[in-house]
């Protein structure tokens, strides 16, 4: 078998080894592990540029990984990355595409970068390659490939949720974006919803449905082993103290308009004000790292989420008590693990993600014997699989506050009978199956 060429926009390159990279090298760690394999994208450095100018591939060779980047222009990055794939391409996908700002030349742009990827990755593919190419940034690498002359299995799995074509067509020259797609062997979404939107799309502007569903998972083995390993931590058990035994609400999600933090504040203000017995007597901690800080959206998001918990905290709160626990910087993923095992309720309220791990790293990270609660929103990717949690409308206060309430006040058996039915599907479908069964997929498909 030959090697497995893996495309994304971001390379783990700089960090040296997949343990300490982002979500998808942790998902991609043990299909990374067997044989040679290349991973191209960019550097996520950016130069200054000029007319004609010809980025170098940078190669840096960690194991039997191969990491080849690119640095792209300033004016490459605000095009492509910034404004095409996070300001139309983003939003459109989580359903909010009035929140689009399209300019043609971004999509001239975002058009030119993916040539530039094909152009770049062309001389270092070998006989018997198979490429898997990642999410929205690279809709249109494959047929960009394509165009120059490969023959090799290319796979497309997409990390992010697709809309219905109702909304997909607000996109200019959407058909043409679905065209290029023709250009993939297997197609991978999250769900079937997502499968299904895209299928119909395919079919509206006359081309062959593809998508399929591959849902991802985590490595919930390591991560409960983490969970527990790491109660000893000092800032674990600093945690642990200031709790002074008042049960424990997390969230954790990117600072993005997409996890529903807005909705999720009001929803524990409601709660709050409803259930005024739970006042002082419950700690809640939502982790939400600053994302795309520069993008005016995120600017006004981060801005009236700070409004919102310095309101409830203003109006709640005690001398010897902060009903929000609000950071917006990250937390290493070893500590997020032993802090989901300590919380006695998540709460995962996304509008419209495409999986969200959070909920399968929440119930890997329980004590079995007194387990969690889980609320999970609708509109998660992961929700179909866990219909076990209490399930919430998000965009619903007044569900968010009863369901705070149910998980707060929920005997111990229930609890457990609940974690039980949601265990067997996050060990059952995990980073290494989704990995497993795409590459598979790719492999049937189209022999390399």
């Amino acid at each position: 078998m030959g090697r497995l060429v893996v495309v994304s926009n971001r390379v783990p390159a700089a960090q040296g080894r997949l343990q300490s990279a982002g979500g998808l090298a942790v998902a991609l760690r043990a299909a990374l592990k067997e044989g040679s394999c290349l991973w191209f994208g960019w550097s996520g450095r950016q130069v200054a540029g000029h007319d004609g100018y010809d980025p170098e591939v940078s190669l840096d060779e960690v194991g039997n990984v191969t990491y080849a980047t690119i640095d792209l222009t300033h004016a490459e990055y605000d095009g492509f990355y910034q404004k095409y794939s996070n300001g139309i391409l983003w939003p459109l996908c989580h359903y909010r595409a009035g929140l689009m700002n399209y300019d043609r030349k971004d999509q001239k742009i975002y058009q030119d970068v993916n040539a530039l990827f094909a152009r770049k990755l062309l001389p270092l593919l070998q006989p018997g390659d198979r490429i898997w190419i990642h999410d929205y940034h690279l809709f249109p690498l494959g047929q960009a490939l394509r165009d120059l002359g490969v023959t090799a299995p290319i796979g497309f799995f997409l990390h992010i949720p697709f809309p219905p074509w109702s909304l997909m067509r607000a996109l200019p020259h959407a058909d043409g974006l679905l065209r290029t797609m023709q250009a993939y062997d297997v197609i991978g979404v999250q769900t079937e919803d997502d499968a299904r939107n895209m299928n119909d799309g395919f079919s509206i502007v006359g081309v062959e449905a593809k998508a399929r569903v591959f849902p991802i998972g985590i490595d919930p083995e390591n991560f409960a082993k983490q969970a527990e390993e790491g109660l000893t931590h000092p800032d674990v058990k600093k945690l642990k103290e200031s709790l002074s035994g008042k049960p424990f609400i997390i969230g954790v999600d990117r600072l993005d308009y997409s996890k529903g933090l807005l909705a999720r504040f009001k929803g524990y203000e409601t709660f709050l004000a409803r259930y005024p017995e739970h006042r002082g007597k419950v700690d809640y901690l939502q982790v939400a790292p600053v994302s795309r800080g520069n993008v005016p959206e995120y600017r006004a998001l981060r801005r009236d989420l700070d409004e919102a918990a310095g309101r409830i905290n203003g109006t709640y709160g005690t001398y010897d008590w902060t009903p929000i626990r609000y950071l917006t910087h990250p937390v290493p993923r070893a500590l997020l693990a032993s802090f989901y095992r300590l919380a006695d309720v998540a709460l995962v309220t996304p509008l419209r993600d495409g999986m969200n791990l959070v909920a399968k790293e929440y119930v890997a990270a329980q004590d079995k014997a007194d387990p969690g609660v889980l609320i999970l929103s609708h509109f998660a990717g992961a929700a179909p699989e866990m219909e076990s949690a209490l399930m919430v409308n998000p965009h619903d206060a007044d569900e968010i506050a009863d369901a705070l309430h149910k998980a707060l006040t929920m005997p111990a058996g229930e609890r457990r009978a609940r974690w039980d039915l949601l265990e067997p599907d996050v060990w059952r479908v995990t980073a290494v199956t989704w990995a497993y069964n795409f590459i598979t997929a790719l492999s049937e498909a189209r022999p390399a």
